[in-house]
């Protein structure tokens, strides 16, 4: 997938079997058939949703900008520098800590 395996993966369920191609990649543990999850597995699902919270919020400012939700239809070598740009409005955006 090219993604160094020092990189943690933080992802959805809907990117289950990502595990195959990166083994550094955390998804939610889903509900086995007849049996609920364990608290444990809550505790686990709720702490892997609370920080994926933050990336999901800066992909729906970003998707804003139309750039990343729409068809593309300008120039590709050019994507790069505008969503640079738009990544830097972003992050002047943010609140200073």
């Amino acid at each position: 997938m090219g993604m160094d395996e020092l990189i943690q993966l933080l992802a959805d369920s809907g990117y289950q079997g990502i595990i195959e191609f990166h083994t550094n990649s955390k998804t939610p543990i889903k509900k086995r058939k007849n049996h609920a999850l364990t608290e444990d597995e809550k505790q686990y699902n709720r702490e892997l949703s609370r920080r994926r919270i933050v990336i999901e919020n800066v992909n729906r400012r970003i998707k804003r900008f139309k750039i990343m939700s729409d068809r593309y239809r300008n120039k590709r070598k050019r994507h790069g520098l505008r969503m640079t740009i738009i990544c830097g409005l972003h992050n002047m955006d943010l609140p200073k800590i």
